[in-house]
């Protein structure tokens, strides 16, 4: 990749960078974040966005959080950290990856008070800056992972579909669902991807065609109610999508459409992958129903361009996400395995969330 979704710069005093996703794909343009209200705000607008990306964009909010606690003591300081990640928990509530990072934050600056109790806050910020540092090194290895689990499903020139994006622009490293197709390319793998437009702000056609095609992959952008007759015609051999959260029993939340082409492919028998990290189960919950679906402004589908292209005064109703029930999933791609038996049972064996 030859640009970095997010990336911090200097040590505990430093800053975070985004690039700004809301620009793509005419202006690429990057974010300085030097407090968390900038990163909480480009959560909140889709500046910044993908599960794992958010994970460790919220994992380095926490130390731009804490620039400003380096008068308090130990105890003041932890307080103060915790209601910061607590803040950065109200950005979005679907993807649970931020909740996972934050928590982990959490978890490891409480442990080096209870260990370290004689120690400075500045100390503290270097533990806490450090870990943000290792979940961003994860999250690019595991990106890695999961096109090695994955490379085996993409065939010499198979035709592959995917939703919305869950690559580099979603992720710090290559991707979730572009991973298998950034390793089946490096494997000499001739291939075609078939892009969703993905309404209503258009994350496939803005997002992930630009990145696939800097990256010289062939692709090709649809019309979201295009895929199903792309099946029919046999254009389609297998889809690949990312997800934002998963249930205990395999159900899985993803950006709004990804339901209908679970359908579809179960009618056209079209293999049907998601591909994410064990870091976006959440075995708390026992299926997709309790998943919370992020309710967004009806201004994303009733303006485009500042143009209003829906009457004055109709309702709008704009869930960002929905569930598709494990029954239409194939197979699940983590960076541990494959979970091709997409069970409570099977998927127990392979995530374990400890930190």
């Amino acid at each position: 990749m030859k640009f970095q979704t997010l990336y911090w710069q200097g040590d505990i005093d430093g800053r975070l960078i985004l690039t700004d996703q809301r620009k793509l794909p005419s202006e690429f343009c990057e974010i300085i974040c030097l407090d968390i209200e900038t990163l909480f705000d480009s959560i909140k607008t889709l500046a910044l966005r993908g599960a794992p990306a958010i994970g460790v964009g919220a994992a380095y909010g926490v130390c731009l959080h804490m620039k400003t606690a380096a008068s308090l003591s130990l105890q003041e300081a932890l307080a103060y950290l915790n209601e910061g990640a607590d803040s950065l928990a109200t950005s979005r509530p679907t993807a649970v990856n931020l909740f996972w990072a934050l928590d982990r934050i959490k978890k490891t600056a409480s442990n080096f008070v209870c260990q370290n109790p004689e120690a400075t806050c500045n100390q503290l910020r270097e533990c806490i800056l450090l870990e943000a540092k290792k979940i961003d090194s994860q999250d690019k290895q595991m990106c890695e992972d999961i096109g090695r689990n994955g490379l085996r499903l993409i065939e010499q020139n198979s035709k592959v579909l995917t939703h919305c994006n869950a690559g580099a622009l979603a992720t710090a490293g290559v991707g979730t669902a572009l991973a298998p197709m950034y390793a089946a390319q490096k494997a000499g793998i001739d291939f075609k991807v078939y892009v969703d437009e993905t309404r209503p702000l258009l994350q496939g056609a803005r997002l992930t065609s630009w990145e696939l095609a800097r990256n010289g992959i062939d692709v090709t952008v649809v019309c979201d109610s295009m895929a199903g007759w792309l099946m029919i015609k046999g254009m389609i051999d297998l889809i690949i999508v990312g997800a934002d959260r998963i249930a205990a029993n395999g159900d899985v939340a993803n950006k709004i459409g990804t339901y209908s082409l679970s359908v579809l492919a179960k009618h056209h028998n079209i293999p049907f992958y998601v591909a994410a990290p064990t870091s976006t189960f959440d075995l708390s919950l026992e299926n997709g129903a309790l998943i919370p679906i992020e309710q967004r402004s009806g201004l994303e589908i009733s303006c485009f361009n500042d143009v209003e292209t829906v009457a004055s005064g109709v309702n709008v109703f704009n869930p960002s996400f929905d569930v598709t029930p494990a029954t239409n999933i194939t197979a699940i791609i983590t960076e541990r395995a494959l979970i091709e038996d997409v069970s409570k049972k099977e998927i127990a064996k392979v995530v374990d969330l400890e930190f």
